[in-house]
């Protein structure tokens, strides 16, 4: 990546929403919890909705869709949190990162100690609507959440364990819904960690040369310039996991249509990659949100 080519994909938008519609004090907060970056939110909501389609046999009740809707917003918001109160340092020598709140001095370290008990606080109370079992699922994803910031600095795989903590989702819903998680459904949830590996790389390229200078890891300073084929394979596991997954749940034929759609569109993903089109990589990063999309209507077309 040359500097020229590098995108202004920096962390402050003037114009959006969160200046229009938000009282000035309260701006840095919801940009320190992304609100003004939903597709995180999406990215860990489908995996979560699709699982439920399946445990519920494609009948999920309302209440557990909302529960689990905000439990999404709420937990990817706090992961957000714990994320930047770690890299603060990191992030205003980064120029993608350079004006998240904490970096650019819009919050102080405090706040946002106090912010994140506020976002935690908030997803803990969802937990009186969930059973024991769910609640203790819960609670072992906490290490994951709060380990997964510090391990860019010693492992070139943070990707997996956000992975395995963002898609955590997946495996509470089978708790809640069906009072146990079956091998299909840890299958399932592998191939989301696996998915998850794979376009957080493609994002990961964007900031590889900072990286790099900061002495931090990625798969795709790891994968180099080998990234195009890497992230082929580890697409190609993703459909072969939930290939599997459904298969072990039950799905019906239908749903190997569906998986037909999620293969194509991945694979068009993985051919589209150019590891010195930064902006490329960030537009095929975001049409992963119709890769979630696919997921959820594929598990609700498994259970025809």
């Amino acid at each position: 990546m040359t500097a020229l080519s590098r995108p202004d994909l920096s962390d402050i938008h003037p114009g959006d929403w969160v200046d229009r519609r938000l009282p000035l004090t309260w701006r840095p907060y919801a940009r320190l919890a992304r609100l003004d970056r939903p597709v995180g939110i999406w990215l860990t909501l489908f995996p979560c909705l699709a699982a439920l389609i399946q445990a519920s046999h494609g009948s999920p009740a309302l209440w557990q869709l909302i529960v689990f809707s905000l439990g999404a917003l709420l937990m990817r918001s706090a992961g957000s949190t714990v994320n930047d109160i770690a890299d603060r340092k990191f992030d205003a020598h980064v120029e993608r990162t350079r004006f998240r709140p904490l970096a650019s001095s819009q919050l102080e370290l405090r706040q946002a100690i106090a912010f994140l008990i506020v976002e935690l606080g908030l997803a803990a109370s969802l937990l009186v609507f969930l059973s024991q079992y769910t609640r203790l699922m819960a609670i072992c994803v906490l290490p994951l959440v709060f380990i997964y910031p510090f391990c860019k600095r010693f492992t070139y795989w943070p990707q997996a364990v956000l992975g395995a903590a963002f898609n955590w989702g997946m495996l509470m819903v089978w708790a809640e819904a069906a009072g146990h998680i079956p091998p299909g459904a840890i299958v399932m949830w592998i191939g989301a960690i696996s998915w998850q590996i794979g376009y957080d790389t493609v994002y990961a390229y964007v900031d590889v040369k900072d990286d790099i200078r900061l002495g931090l890891k990625s798969t795709a300073i790891l994968f180099g310039e080998r990234g195009q084929a890497c992230i082929g394979l580890v697409y190609a596991l993703t459909v072969v996991s939930w290939s599997l997954g459904g298969w072990l749940l039950g799905m019906s034929l239908s749903y190997a249509a569906g998986m037909a759609v999620i293969a194509a569109h991945l694979a068009w993903q993985a051919w589209r990659i150019d590891l010195e089109r930064p902006n490329l990589s960030f537009s095929l990063f975001l049409s992963n949100i119709l890769t979630g999309v696919f997921l959820a209507i594929t598990a609700l077309m498994g259970t025809w």
